[in-house]
């Protein structure tokens, strides 16, 4: 796996500034080029309603593009390049859509990113900016959730990998992603499987069967999974449970202080995602380390991932 270009998208907040110290070391670990991006609401003058009686409206002139590449500079300084090649972006325009489109029109194999953690009325109407991203990025995301602890380059480092799989295509691709992050750092993959039972009434009875045989065929499919995957460094652990996937994921990755969390997105759109929900929201939203998001077509190959897929 290697990345050629690092799409490092920010409104320099204090959230979205934690995410730059992986930015810089996966940008520096793979020699790739880093840019930095934020976005404004424009660069032209506009009017609003003024406090003066004698005029209706006023003319304010929001920062320019050279205000902004200056305040970006700024903001970043506390993190050493060591030679990484990094170009700042200031534009114009919806978030979303400009981090969705400089990924294209850059060829950008991997964004990174900090999230707010929005919850409540606000998320469920509008959505943060990294999950609205999360399902028209083009590559893999890096979310960096709100409560993982500040770290520095050199510490931004990934040796305990959890992959939670469903069997989904998203799933298996996001394996790839999870055994190519674990081998330069001779870590360890943890890959985990959670069974998650309808409550039925016809099957109170037989309860306990149910979840043996559930239980049996998950393992089955996990060894048959992995069966053809090499092994890394730090080995390779299979777990399956019963429980809510999300719930589980984030329980385990917490038990065994994971480093990276790396999960498949069926990249679902509109407003059921939004109102729904999926086990790629919750992990996002209440993890304690890194979370990278691998959606459909975003393949593995020697040239990073498949710029052609959707």
């Amino acid at each position: 796996m290697v990345f050629t270009h690092v799409l490092y998208p920010t409104d320099l907040s204090e959230a979205s500034l934690k995410a730059w110290p992986y930015a810089v070391a996966l940008a520096r670990g793979h020699q790739a080029q880093l840019t930095v991006l934020h976005v404004v609401p424009t660069f032209e003058p506009i009017s609003v309603p003024s406090d003066d009686v004698a005029s209706a409206y006023h003319t304010v002139h929001p920062p320019t593009p050279d205000d902004v590449r200056l305040e970006m500079q700024r903001a970043v300084t506390d993190v050493p390049l060591h030679g990484v090649e990094v170009r700042y972006l200031p534009h114009a325009g919806d978030p979303v859509r400009v981090i969705a489109d400089q990924a294209v029109s850059g060829s950008a194999d991997l964004i990174v990113m900090g999230t707010h953690g929005r919850s409540g009325v606000e998320r469920l109407l509008i959505g943060s900016v990294t999950e609205r991203v999360l399902r028209l990025a083009p590559c893999p995301v890096l979310a960096i959730p709100p409560h993982v602890p500040g770290v520095g380059a050199a510490e931004a480092v990934f040796a305990r990998i959890l992959c939670p799989v469903d069997f989904s295509p998203a799933s298996q691709e996001a394996l790839g992603f999870a055994f190519a992050f674990a081998r330069p750092a001779k870590g360890s993959v943890t890959v985990v499987h959670a069974c998650e039972i309808a409550d039925e009434p016809r099957l109170h009875a037989h309860l306990g069967e149910v979840q043996r045989q559930a239980l049996d065929v998950a393992r089955d499919k996990l060894r048959t999974l992995l069966a053809d995957e090499p092994t890394t460094s730090g080995g390779i652990e299979q777990v399956v449970v019963l429980g809510r996937p999300g719930r589980e994921i984030l329980k385990i990755a917490s038990q065994q202080a994971s480093d990276l969390i790396v999960m498949g997105a069926q990249g679902r759109g509109g407003v059921g995602l939004a109102l729904v929900g999926s086990t790629t929201q919750d992990v996002v939203r209440g993890a304690v380390c890194p979370v990278l998001v691998v959606r459909i077509g975003a393949a593995l190959s020697g040239e990073g991932p498949d710029k052609t897929a959707s």
